[in-house]
């Protein structure tokens, strides 16, 4: 699934990813303020198994972990020039798909543009997994390096589903160069730093920098994904957490149907022999998301869907190990792995605010899957639009007005209101244990396309999300109705509380 946060040493939620936490201080129109950002060095890149339990020292799996390997483009940039100190139109801090995405599009309008990141040419180590139909829409399908022509799901060891949507990978190489490609072309301008201050004046900001460069933009970009380093919240954050360990390795053998990705593997058989693990999973499940590109070459990442708190990385790689030592998958080497920390839900930041957002620092994880990538590009055209749309209005909005502008375009009131809906179903799924959970998805797949496409791809909206829900319900089995109308009845009247109240 979509790998937005790796972590290296431990589970750290809330990672920096971009190397500072956030303080906060008062918005005030009238006067400028300043966001002051405490610069928290990176940890060093261990290795995985040095800074584990002796479990994980001393397990073979591990051992064939490479040492990290920073990948970076291989063209020149355009660099920002702070001797000329002009104001660009935006400043965009954060490299990732969500960020570049907007700086491509709004430099397309002629609007300047500069692109804040410390590693601007590294390519993104992130393991991205979606659906064909999304990127086609998009216009991205030469960024997949493998499709497939349909996914599975097994339920249990003795349900299966077949999903007749086609999936695929992502190429991270393809799809950064062809949008850095398009940014140069249009103009972008890349600063290579963390940015550790801004400071909003009436119809600028001032974003400082660690290497002592001032950037001065009429609209700031927060695309730094989990760190929430210049979005605000003012509410507290409990968001659940999908947790996930997974490997790109070369194995003896697999037996997998290479035509089909493993979307979800729910079977608990390989833990017959170890009673312990077996309750801890009976308890919380994690399931197996495979990604065959051949008979010997496979990615696989053992996951924890959603819990509050969530699950520890050595507990789900015992259960990864387990798992494939019961399918019989020998691992021969390992390309890569990556360590997933994905928080799910929780509340929205301060609408509106003087910094926009998008991606992860801006709420648009699908707090029922995880997802996010497709989602954020499909919205960048929203943000980019609203952004040029506003600055080159004859009305002179800037500053803070503006910034409530694009603010509202990107979380319109029937985004906020599927986005409740989606809460609601992670507050459910977070209450039930394997064999609930089992329930829930046999059901789930049995739904017609339209529904669950739609559930999985953030395109069913309130009046349709209702229908869903009812037609779920419909196709549950009754023990499953039972445990819906048990464990989901304060997630709904709490969902309806909200709904009511979140009013334009």
């Amino acid at each position: 699934m979509d790998t937005l946060l790796k972590t290296h040493n431990k589970l750290e939620f809330l990672h920096p990813l971009h190397g500072f936490v956030e303080k906060t201080s008062g918005l005030s129109p009238s006067k400028p303020h300043s966001h002051e950002l405490k610069f928290v060095p990176n940890k060093p890149n261990l290795k995985l198994g040095k800074n584990f339990s002796l479990k994980a020292k001393s397990s073979a799996l591990l051992e064939l972990v490479p040492e990290t390997k920073k990948e970076n483009l291989d063209f020149e940039l355009p660099m920002y020039d702070p001797s000329k100190g002009l104001v660009v139109d935006l400043a965009i801090v954060g490299g990732g798909p969500a960020g570049l995405a907007v700086a491509q599009q709004v430099s397309a309008a002629g609007l300047s543009v500069c692109s804040i990141d410390p590693s601007p040419k590294l390519i993104w180590p992130n393991n991205y997994g979606v659906w064909v139909d999304e990127f086609e829409a998009m216009d991205l399908l030469d960024c997949l390096d493998t499709t497939w022509s349909g996914a599975v799901v097994f339920v249990d060891d003795k349900s299966t589903k077949d999903l007749g949507r086609p999936y695929g990978r992502v190429n991270r190489r393809q799809l950064k160069s062809k949008m850095m490609q398009k940014c140069i072309l249009n103009g972008v301008k890349f600063h290579q730093a963390k940015v550790i201050k801004v400071i909003h004046e009436e119809s600028k900001s001032l974003l400082i920098c660690n290497d002592g460069v001032t950037i001065q933009a009429a609209v700031v970009l927060d695309a730094t994904g989990f760190s929430r380093c210049l979005v605000q919240y003012d509410k507290p954050y409990n968001p659940g957490y999908q947790v996930a360990y997974g490997i790109l390795a070369e194995v003896e053998e697999h037996p997998f149907d290479v035509n089909k990705m493993v979307f979800m593997d729910w079977r608990d058989s390989h833990l017959d022999n170890n009673r312990e693990l077996k309750e801890r999973n009976s308890r919380i499940p994690t399931f197996l998301y495979a990604m065959p590109f051949s008979s010997s070459r496979i990615f696989l990442e053992e996951t924890s869907l959603v819990a509050r708190p969530g699950l520890s990385m050595e507990d789900i790689q015992e259960r990864m190990e387990a798992r494939l030592r019961h399918l019989g998958i020998k691992v021969k080497s390992i390309e890569e792995d990556e360590h997933c920390v994905i928080p799910m839900g929780g509340p929205l930041p301060v609408l509106p605010q003087r910094v926009v957002g998008i991606g992860g620092t801006a709420g648009m994880v699908h707090p029922s899957t995880g997802y996010m990538v497709a989602r954020t590009l499909a919205a960048a055209p929203i943000v980019a639009d609203s952004i040029v749309r506003y600055l080159g209005s004859e009305k002179s909005i800037f500053g803070n007005d503006l910034s409530a502008e694009v603010w509202k375009d990107l979380w319109p009131i029937e985004r906020r209101h599927q986005r409740e809906f989606f809460c609601f179903g992670m507050d459910v799924l977070l209450k039930l244990d394997l064999e609930g959970t089992r329930r829930f998805f046999n059901a789930f797949f049995d739904l017609e396309p339209h529904y669950w496409h739609g559930f999985l791809s953030s395109r069913l909206f309130l009046p349709e999300l209702l229908f869903f829900g009812l037609s779920l319900f419909s196709h549950a089995s009754n023990t499953s109705r039972i445990e819906i109308m048990a464990k989901g009845t304060l997630p709904l009247v709490r969902m309806i509380s909200n709904l009511v109240q979140d009013r334009e």
